[in-house]
């Protein structure tokens, strides 16, 4: 399910149904929710119409394939530990500033996937309040696995491997007005013209890693290992935003950015936290055909966030989501405009 709300400030959230979350992960996700939904976040600044076209007006239809993941990898081992997540289907629209998305992950589609894996509950937040970009996470993982296996062994599974990731990057867009996410992400606008743009931020993350046994396969690692750690990563960021508009309705926009922060870690075999420097990168790219009335857009979301060193080992935690989008627009009468803008929940927090 996604939600968009707040007319003045884009606000996007997308989750997965899973099990229940541990109590203080799911106080975190919520203090993140109330924190946007509220309209804390400072007002959109109208676009330069000579860039930007918006019109809320239009009701813009889609359907979806996508696909959520956060994976661990050990680089130093060449291990990368994949969740049990798969191909989701959906539908949604976007009309007046509110956006709905609903999708599923059909059998079909989804035919490698473990059956008897625990389910995993999957959170993201983008918001486009005044020339800014914020994205938040909260994703709880459990079960994971080695698709290619280890050694002549055709699959390595870990049911019991847990991965929990909250955490938020924003970005300071210096020429926002004349760059629109929503008309790449929603196509809910039409980007006119080409323009390019420095970002600049700050990023903030704790990850947690937990299994009922060692978790890096003691057929790799038989003497060093753990079996939990706690981590924190948090420091500034910098990189660019850019639209390339190729004409009639044709678009590529995308952003950039890395990150030099500092982290730390606990886990059950160190005797005390560590601060070191690490780095991170976050990277978005949409492509498509964006007109009045059709469009089509591919896009892909990644983040990579290297965390504090445990045993001598790297580490690396990876979440993307990528989709193929297709889009309807149609104009509706008045009497469903006036209907729909008595219900609007966006309206509920633009007062």
């Amino acid at each position: 399910m996604k939600l968009e709300s707040h007319p003045r400030s884009r606000i996007l959230v997308t989750f997965m149904t899973t099990n229940p979350m541990p109590s203080m992960s799911r106080s975190l996700v919520f203090f993140f929710l109330f924190f946007f939904l509220t309209g804390m976040l400072a007002a959109q600044r109208h676009w330069d119409s000579s860039y930007v076209a918006a019109d809320a007006d239009v009701l813009v239809l889609r359907s979806y394939l996508s696909r959520k993941y956060t994976s661990l990898s050990f680089p130093s081992e060449d291990l990368r530990y994949q969740p049990n997540s798969g191909l989701n289907m959906g539908i949604g629209f976007t009309y007046q500033n509110f956006t709905l998305n609903l999708a599923f992950p059909p059998g079909f589609l989804n035919r490698s996937r473990e059956p008897d894996f625990p389910r995993f509950f999957d959170l993201q937040g983008h918001v486009y309040p005044r020339n800014w970009v914020i994205d938040f996470f909260g994703q709880f993982y459990n079960g994971y696995r080695i698709p290619g296996g280890i050694g002549k062994a055709q699959g390595y599974l870990r049911p019991d491997l847990d991965v929990l990731k909250v955490g938020i990057h924003a970005n300071y867009i210096f020429k926002g007005d004349k760059i629109s996410l929503p008309a790449a992400v929603h196509q809910s606008g039409i980007q006119k013209k080409s323009a390019l743009s420095p970002l600049l931020g700050f990023e903030l993350y704790r990850v947690q890693v937990a299994a009922d046994s060692l978790i890096l396969p003691v057929q790799l690692v038989p003497k060093q290992n753990y079996q939990q750690a706690d981590f924190i990563h948090l420091g500034p960021n910098a990189g660019l935003i850019g639209t390339l508009v190729l004409g009639k309705g044709f678009f590529a926009t995308g952003t950039f950015t890395g990150n030099l922060g500092v982290g730390s870690t606990w886990n059950s075999n160190a005797a005390g936290a560590n601060w070191n420097l690490n780095w991170g990168t976050h990277a978005r790219a949409y492509l498509g055909y964006n007109g009045p009335r059709f469009g089509v857009n591919v896009n892909y979301v990644y983040k990579t966030l290297a965390l504090q060193p445990v045993e001598n080992w790297t580490q690396e935690v990876g979440t993307g989501n990528y989709r193929f989008i297709l889009v309807y627009k149609i104009r509706p009468s008045e009497k469903f405009a006036s209907s729909f803008s008595k219900y609007n929940p966006a309206r509920i927090f633009s007062k």
